[in-house]
């Protein structure tokens, strides 16, 4: 628990000495640390040690989230069709 006091003193004493609040620091700390797991993913992924549902589990988003990161970044990747059977 000492090592979370001093996070949380660190985040307080850069919220003062910022115009963010706590809640903006956190949140970009958030999108810092997500983007960082996703790219070491996508590394795993483009040489082919990863399959989509394991890095969807890790990093607890949909498959539909990540192919459309996949999209973003213009990884290529297969696209599944879906048949309309009527």
């Amino acid at each position: 628990m000492n090592n979370l006091s001093e996070i949380k003193f660190e985040i307080e004493k850069l919220a003062n000495n910022s115009n963010f609040t706590e809640l903006q620091i956190v949140e970009k700390l958030e999108k810092y640390f997500f983007n960082k797991k996703v790219n070491e993913n996508l590394k795993l992924y483009k040489k082919g040690k990863k399959k989509v549902s394991e890095i969807t589990k890790d990093l607890k988003i949909s498959p539909r989230k990540f192919y459309a990161i996949l999209e973003k970044k213009k990884i290529e990747h297969k696209k599944y069709k879906k048949n309309n059977l009527e």
